[in-house]
């Protein structure tokens, strides 16, 4: 189980500090709904990365993920194919970065976050964590890497927890700590707010870059 952890812990951390969930998340808590639309949005988060790996864990399985302790070719392969991915998530992210002086753009949704009920809240945490194409990408790898090292089922379904818990510390620090602090959390969860959107474009752009780095070469590596 170790190993399926490890193998899969940068991809998690990739999803973690996504900067628009973050920022979802922080205005939701400025909501009159606060409370029940945060948790709603942590347990939505948590079902989308749960399916998605599940998903791709079934099918991994099914299909002969790990030979003889070893990943299979056609693992190597995808890695390739997502590490070509999200380097071009990270070239489209990094050329479409906001100016100097220049406003980073609003996504539509956020705009109506203040009519938000709980179970619009959980669909959105859905959306973002497994359907969200960056995400997506990311929760692929980290399940196609947990598939890999050819642990008992137990013991990937236990590490994908894990990848779970660790690719929801970024949404759910805010929740904590308006939770922890109520109202006196507001100037801080305000300035996370707006540095993330302020950076949101460099900073998917290096996590992808960097990701894509680790597959390609755990992918060459796995092929030579």
């Amino acid at each position: 189980m170790a190993d399926a952890v490890g193998q899969s812990l940068s991809f998690a951390v990739g999803v973690a500090v996504s900067p628009v969930p973050i920022v979802g998340v922080v205005l939701m808590l400025g909501t009159p709904r606060a409370r029940s639309n945060g948790l709603a949005f942590l347990l939505g988060w948590l079902a989308g990365i749960a399916v998605v790996g599940t998903i791709v864990l079934v099918a991994a399985g099914g299909a002969g993920a790990a030979e003889n302790g070893q990943a299979a070719d056609w693992v190597s392969v995808l890695k390739l194919i997502l590490g070509g991915l999200l380097i071009a998530v990270a070239v489209r992210e990094w050329r479409g970065r906001p100016r100097p002086g220049e406003e980073p753009p609003m996504p539509a949704w956020m705009r109506t976050i203040d009519g938000f009920t709980p179970p619009k809240a959980g669909g959105f945490g859905i959306l973002l964590s497994g359907v969200n194409p960056k995400n997506l990408l990311l929760i692929v790898g980290g399940a196609a890497a947990i598939a890999q090292t050819g642990a008992s089922t137990g013991q990937q379904a236990a590490a994908l927890a894990v990848f779970a818990v660790v690719a929801t510390l970024g949404t759910g620090a805010p929740v904590a700590l308006y939770l922890a602090l109520g109202d006196r959390s507001a100037s801080l969860l305000g300035e996370l707010k707006d540095w993330m959107s302020r950076n949101n474009a460099a900073i998917m752009a290096v996590i992808a870059l960097i990701i894509a780095a680790k597959l390609i070469g755990d992918a060459i590596s796995g092929l030579a």
